[in-house]
């Protein structure tokens, strides 16, 4: 049953891990755009790689400064959702993914997303990340650079190949179930909402 947060979180905007999450967040329409414009997928791969440090770094600063914050718990996932969506919509551009890959994820994020407001009236918080959840993010987040580095040419492919592959099943897998245990625990607070 979903409890609320238990971290206490402040209302400051102004943080370390938040800027790192805002810098992230610019570096998607970045990354389209060398990925689906000019086809540096080198560069491409730096963006992404970048990206999934500083996913890494802003979490363990917000523990190490005490920054965790309100805003950087809906601006960390909706970076690495972005992240995700757009590399695995460029990708089925690109013929790297099929279309029901992306489809998956996509839909997973929608039902999560549409469960937050049921949350809400009946007295809840958004739930905690549950571990895995980010096994299956972790995952995907680093299928897509290796899938990316695949691409650029026979004998890199034939080792990055498998491994991104088994990197995005794996983490498609992990995802769409982690969306289905948040569907049903957010179904379960509906059912008993907060009494005040």
């Amino acid at each position: 049953m979903v409890q609320g947060n238990a971290h206490v979180r402040s209302d400051r905007v102004l943080t370390v891990p938040n800027l790192l999450s805002i810098l992230r967040l610019a570096g998607v329409p970045l990354f389209l755009w060398l990925l689906l414009g000019p086809r540096e997928d080198v560069w491409a791969v730096v963006v992404l790689a970048l990206a999934a440090i500083s996913d890494w770094l802003d979490g363990k600063l917000a523990r190490w400064l005490d920054q965790t914050s309100r805003l950087g718990t809906l601006l960390d996932p909706a970076a690495d959702r972005l992240y995700i969506l757009a590399t695995a919509f460029a990708f089925v551009v690109r013929d790297i993914l099929p279309w029901w890959f992306v489809a998956l994820v996509f839909l997973r994020d929608l039902a999560v997303t549409l469960c937050l407001p049921l949350l809400k009236r009946a007295g809840y918080d958004a739930p905690d990340v549950i571990y895995l959840g980010k096994a299956g993010t972790f995952c995907l987040l680093y299928a897509l650079p290796i899938l990316l580095l695949a691409q650029i040419g026979p004998g890199v492919a034939m080792i990055a190949g498998p491994i991104g592959y088994g990197f995005a099943g794996w983490g498609l897998l992990m995802h769409v179930w982690s969306g289905a245990l948040y569907v049903f625990q957010c179904v379960q607070a509906a059912r008993h909402p907060v009494r005040r």
